[in-house]
């Protein structure tokens, strides 16, 4: 290790403290030890739909970074701190819905990609940035980095902040001294309250997530219908899950608030009413959530799973709602509120339900309403 070589480590990291980011490693950009482990998790099908995964680049790519960045020598390994302060708003109140915490506020792309070019920026060398978008086994790259330790849920957990980061990574071309912050002691133990917890048995096995039936993959991953049998068991959680972070230990006794004003709580996307929600039109959609990460979802994606929360929810309330969601331009919308209407089968709902069937012209959607009645 060259005197210059620590020197830029050492700028490097306080930059990245300057930048808002709470946690900062530096390691070799040597190839990942749990590639086949991915691997095996693609064989097994769960990754579900996110046909992405498996692209053959994708694959390659997570098994040397030199692919993604002919040259590169280092890598740096961010996280930033997202928790939000407590909400005020009922997150028990079925007539509300849930969004998992890191959507509550600004985009995290939209912040930190920008930020960790400015830290590239810092170096006389070419480099990419990713933060969640590019096929690199990010866990791996922070727990060597000194950034925490992988659970039993997947995440990344240190054991000072908990699970609430956001990770990001910045590829160089130039060799760096290795940085970072002193050896992590944590594990899991004997704990699996976040497989105990998950509603849906998504943790099929410690440190392994069939995605297939997470909440986060039903909610936003999956394009199309959500399976029938995993509706009931969404509750009121429309975009994404935390509930294996939130019964996690090292949460409940380290998590703090984040202290970036970016990712303070909107308070339209904490706990927003459903009955709102289910009336956007495609403007409404856009102007709610132009600076959330719920645009990935697509106003079809979230006004689905809504309607399957007021299907949960059960109150006659919801059924005028639901009635005129069944006249929505998308067949993914109609065939959940139908769906919903046969949960909550008043006699309205029912009528509505048997008034809509014979113009339905989706085959689908003219099922979901056969089943509902």
């Amino acid at each position: 290790m060259s005197r210059q070589e620590a020197e830029l480590a050492r700028r490097i990291e306080g930059k990245a403290r300057r930048l808002g980011f709470d946690l900062v490693g530096i390691v070799p950009a040597t190839p990942p030890q749990t590639t086949g482990h991915y691997r095996a998790w693609l064989e097994k099908g769960y990754h579900g739909e996110m046909a992405y995964l498996a692209r053959p680049a994708a694959i390659a790519g997570r098994g040397d970074p030199a692919l993604l960045l002919p040259g590169v020598q280092s890598v740096v390994v961010v996280a930033a701190n997202y928790y939000p302060p407590p909400p005020s708003a009922d997150l028990q109140d079925p007539s509300r819905g849930v969004l998992a915490r890191y959507a509550w506020g600004d985009d995290y792309h939209d912040l930190l990609v920008p930020r960790l070019r400015q830290l590239g920026s810092l170096v006389n060398a070419a480099s990419a940035a990713y933060v969640d978008t590019g096929p690199l086994l990010e866990r791996e790259l922070a727990a060597r980095a000194g950034l925490g330790f992988i659970g039993k849920n997947t995440s990344l957990i240190h054991p000072r902040l908990g699970s609430w980061l956001f990770l990001g990574e910045l590829l160089l071309t130039r060799a760096v001294a290795t940085r970072h912050p002193p050896p992590v002691q944590g594990t899991c133990g004997r704990c699996t309250r976040c497989l105990d917890a998950c509603p849906t048995g998504a943790l099929v096995a410690p440190y392994t997530l069939d995605a297939r039936r997470c909440l986060s993959y039903l909610t936003i991953e999956l394009k199309g219908p959500i399976p029938r049998e995993m509706r009931p068991l969404l509750g009121n959680r429309i975009f994404g899950c935390d509930i294996c972070q939130e019964v996690c230990p090292w949460n409940r006794r380290f998590a703090r608030p984040t202290a970036e004003p970016a990712f303070q709580p909107r308070p339209e996307s904490v706990a927003p009413r459903l009955l709102e929600l289910i009336a956007l039109d495609d403007d409404g959609f856009r102007q709610r959530f132009q600076k959330s990460a719920v645009r990935r979802a697509k106003r079809s994606g979230l006004l689905r799973n809504v309607a399957v929360a007021l299907g949960n929810w059960g109150a006659p309330e919801a059924v005028p709602a639901l009635v005129q969601a069944m006249h929505d331009a998308g067949a993914l919308v109609r065939g959940h509120a139908a769906w919903a209407l046969g949960r909550i089968a008043t006699p309205d709902a029912r009528q509505a339900l048997a008034q809509a069937l014979p113009a339905e012209p989706d085959e689908w959607v003219r099922q979901e309403i056969q089943q509902a009645l």
